[in-house]
């Protein structure tokens, strides 16, 4: 079983940028693949970008390119997500996932644990 407990998020002004942990438990941490998910009120959870258990692989969703990094820190057992040049549109309930197997994946299906999520909001 593995907890995972995001952290981070706020309240920014458009333009601003912010950086989000994502704190997992367990002994496999180095070889989990996770990923970074969003969900806005009244839509469907959106993939942002995930990396695979060694943190050398990453896949990022067309809204984090260019924009956003993922990052992880096997010794820490943590996750990382800075995310820059925040827009009204980047708002939303930000999420942490880890795989049971596999490497970085881009479907939410395909992760078998979930964070509690953390909040940004971008005002205009």
């Amino acid at each position: 079983q593995v907890q995972l407990v995001e952290s981070g998020g706020g309240l920014v002004q458009a333009g601003g940028s912010l950086h989000l942990s994502c704190a997992a438990s367990g002994s496999t941490f180095s070889t989990t693949a996770m990923g970074w998910f969003r969900q806005a009120p009244g839509k469907d959870r959106e993939f942002v970008v995930a990396i695979d258990g060694s943190g050398t692989g990453t896949w990022y969703g067309d809204s984090a390119k260019g924009r956003f990094t993922i990052a992880k820190d096997n010794a820490k057992n943590t996750l990382y997500l800075q995310v820059n040049r925040l827009t009204p549109e980047d708002t939303g309930v930000y999420y942490c996932a880890a795989r049971r197997w596999g490497d970085g994946a881009t479907m939410r299906e395909d992760y078998d644990y979930w964070g509690q999520g953390t909040q940004v909001t971008v005002s205009a």
